[in-house]
C-alpha cells in the first residue's frame, strides 16, 4: 500500500491535532506516513496569507476550535499556546536535520507536546533544551548543524517542492498528486490510500 507524505512546518497550530495523533493513526491503519517539514510560513507570505495573527476574532475562533477537536481526539491542550513564533525557521530547521538522522518524529512531537501542554514556544531555548534532551540529542551541536548551509538548502528544496505541488498550508498529507489539506482531511487521504491501492 502506498503511503502519506505529511507536510508540515513547526509553528502550523492545526498541526499540532495530526502530530500528536499520527502515532496511532499509523498502528490502526496500517498506512506509512512520510513526515516532510516545510516553511509554510514562507508560501503563505507570497499569497499574501497572514491567517490569525492580526485577526483576533479568528484567531479566538482558531483555539477554540483546536480546544474542542483535542478533546474529541483524546489529547491535551493548554490554550492558548505563544503564537506566532518568534524562532519558526530555527525550529523547522532543526525538524529538517530530525529527518536526516531519524529523529524527526520524537522531536516533532516533544517540540508541540512542550508548546500546547506547558506553554514553552517552540524554537525558543526553553523548549529546545528540553526537547533535545528528550530526545537524546545535544543542544550545541543540533544548533550548529541546522544552522549551516547544507541544512538552510535542504529546507529551501522541501518548500519549494511544496510549493510545486501546490501546497499553500499545513499541515497537509499528498498521496501522489492528489492533496489533502488540513487536519480534518487526515482520514480522506487514508481513504484514497485505500482505494488507490486495491
Amino acid at each position: 500500500m502506498q503511503g502519506i507524505d505529511f507536510w508540515f512546518s513547526i509553528g502550523s497550530t492545526y498541526t499540532y491535532l495530526s502530530v500528536m495523533r499520527l502515532p496511532d493513526v499509523q498502528e490502526k491503519s496500517g498506512v506509512l506516513f512520510n513526515w516532510r517539514p516545510f516553511s509554510v510560513r514562507s508560501i503563505m507570505l507570497e499569497m499574501d496569507n497572514i491567517p490569525f495573527a492580526k485577526k483576533p476574532v479568528k484567531q479566538a475562533y482558531m483555539w477554540r476550535d483546536i480546544e474542542r477537536r483535542a478533546r474529541h481526539y483524546g489529547v491535551p491542550a493548554r490554550l492558548p499556546a505563544p503564537y506566532p513564533l518568534s524562532e519558526f525557521d530555527l525550529a523547522n530547521e532543526i525538524a529538517v536535520l530530525a529527518r536526516d538522522e531519524g529523529w524527526c518524529e520524537d522531536y516533532v512531537r516533544s517540540t508541540y507536546k512542550y508548546w500546547f501542554q506547558d506553554g514553552l514556544e517552540a524554537g525558543s531555548d526553553a523548549n529546545l533544551s528540553k526537547v533535545l534532551s528528550e530526545v537524546g540529542q545535544d543542544m550545541t551541536r543540533v544548533l550548529r548543524d541546522a544552522r549551516s548551509d547544507v541544512v538552510r538548502k535542504a529546507y529551501a528544496a522541501a518548500t519549494d517542492e511544496a510549493r510545486a505541488k501546490y501546497i499553500f498550508g499545513a499541515p497537509t498529507f499528498t498521496v501522489g498528486e492528489e492533496v489533502f489539506w488540513g487536519d480534518d482531511r487526515l482520514d480522506d487521504a487514508i481513504a484514497f490510500v485505500r482505494s488507490a491501492g486495491r
